[in-house]
């Protein structure tokens, strides 16, 4: 299936010819999809210059049209501009426009006063300021995550974010500093940075929470370590419980004890949906789509379905048995759509691979934490191709015949801002495998 991307200024000429060719193959083929982006002059030198960064492209006029792989995810291919989706139309599909300039100019008019209307209708019926929170401030991650996290590429819809900085563990100073460090990025969304060191506010009106306390157990014992995360993050969920939106969107991060923490706040937080709440898996994905295309001589993007199954901080196994690979050369090829099977193609080096990637569960780099945690969010937020498929800690009530109230990374996708498990993952092997990761979660969430 063709899915075209167009974006372009809202009161671009070319754009509003563009689109109204777009609209018009949509309607007369069945397998033609668009899906347009009209962003306001004043918005888009920005957000083109992210979304090139992005992906590795170079365009620079208005409207910039791409291609996606709906069964593959990640970045689509860019097409071009105007002028090469024109040629694209005509070469394939037959279909060009003779659209005349006055008539190009005047529905360009009306495409901007329509995307004004309808932001304006936005800042009425919606929040005009999105309440962010990240907890365990401090942490080297925040820093990184801060200036990616507040951008249209990850809140195309929002004008204004106020960002609530926690560490309860953090100095005066050091909060200090941090908040004067964030707000001199002077990023177009930053409303306003509140920092906090106390419970007495957390969580007020939050839409966005983002957990990063660093609850590592070095040089203490385990069973302390444990109570205390237990101790903090039912007094978190409480808060949350009480103080939140209701549509909250909760991420869990971390090195420690993530399916734990993400499962407490779950269970304490009786009045929100146990499916706002999710413990990132995603890192621990992306490090073996990494060790796979680096042995395949294929980028990681390249490497799609790969899944992680069990206990985020502990006992985990990565699944290559839907895992896709994109471009590789090898016997057989094809163009940029074309996938062949993981398995099928590293045979014996299987259980090599496996290994390797299992044992990566030492601490990760506040970058590849950075990325998991966008990757999610944006999934989540319906920003992702809708055929992506990743890994996250959800709480598995009852299913696959688990026990209830244990939060487990399976693999998901996100449809309408809702996980979904993929049913059809698993089997009787992995559900043997998963009995031990259960085991080992009982043995953490039952220390007094």
């Amino acid at each position: 299936m063709a899915r075209f991307v167009l974006a372009g200024k809202a009161d671009c000429p070319y754009y509003a010819q563009a689109e109204l060719l777009a609209d018009e193959l949509q309607r007369s083929l069945p397998d033609f999809r668009v899906h347009k982006i009209p962003i306001l002059p004043g918005q888009w030198k920005e957000w083109l210059e992210s979304t090139c960064q992005t992906n590795g492209w170079v365009h620079e006029d208005s409207p910039l049209v791409w291609r996606e792989l709906t069964e593959r995810g990640g970045k689509g291919t860019l097409l071009g501009g105007f002028s090469d989706f024109m040629k694209h139309c005509q070469d394939y599909y037959g279909a060009t426009s003779d659209m005349s300039t006055d008539t190009m100019i005047k529905i360009a008019a009306v495409n901007l006063e329509t995307q004004m209307s309808l932001i304006a209708e936005e800042r009425r019926t919606s929040l005009l300021h999105l309440h962010v929170w990240i907890t365990g401030a401090l942490n080297p991650t925040s820093q990184i995550l801060i200036p990616h996290l507040l951008s249209v590429e990850v809140f195309p819809k929002v004008t204004a974010v106020h960002l609530h900085l926690l560490d309860l563990d953090g100095t005066e100073e050091a909060m200090q500093e941090l908040r004067i460090n964030t707000e001199d990025l002077a990023l177009n969304l930053l409303y306003r940075v509140t920092v906090h060191r106390d419970l007495e506010q957390a969580f007020h009106k939050a839409n966005v929470i983002i957990l990063l306390d660093d609850l590592s157990t070095d040089g203490e014992e385990n069973d302390e370590k444990v109570k205390e995360a237990s101790v903090r993050y039912r007094a978190y969920g409480q808060l949350i419980d009480q103080c939140a939106d209701k549509q909250v969107k909760v991420i869990v991060s971390g090195d420690a004890f993530a399916s734990l923490r993400c499962s407490l706040l779950a269970k304490t937080a009786h009045s929100i949906d146990s499916q706002q709440f999710v413990a990132m898996a995603t890192q621990l994905e992306d490090a073996a789509r990494a060790i796979i295309a680096k042995e395949m001589k294929v980028r990681p993007s390249d490497v799609a379905d790969v899944f992680v199954w069990g206990n985020i901080s502990g006992e985990f196994f990565i699944d290559l048995q839907r895992a896709k690979v994109f471009n590789y050369r090898g016997t057989i090829s094809g163009p940029a759509f074309f996938s062949q099977s993981v398995l099928q193609i590293l045979s014996n080096r299987l259980v090599r691979f496996q290994l390797s990637v299992a044992s990566k569960t030492g601490r990760f780099t506040a970058v590849s934490t950075t990325h998991g945690i966008l990757r999610l969010l944006k999934a989540w937020l319906g920003l992702s191709s809708p055929e992506e498929n990743l890994s996250a800690g959800v709480l598995c009530s009852g299913t696959f015949g688990l026990p209830d109230g244990l939060v487990l990374s399976v693999p998901v996708r996100f449809t309408d801002g809702q996980w979904l498990m993929l049913p059809d993952a698993i089997d009787d092997e992995i559900k043997e495998r998963l009995q031990l990761c259960v085991n080992e979660l009982h043995q953490v969430c039952f220390i007094p």
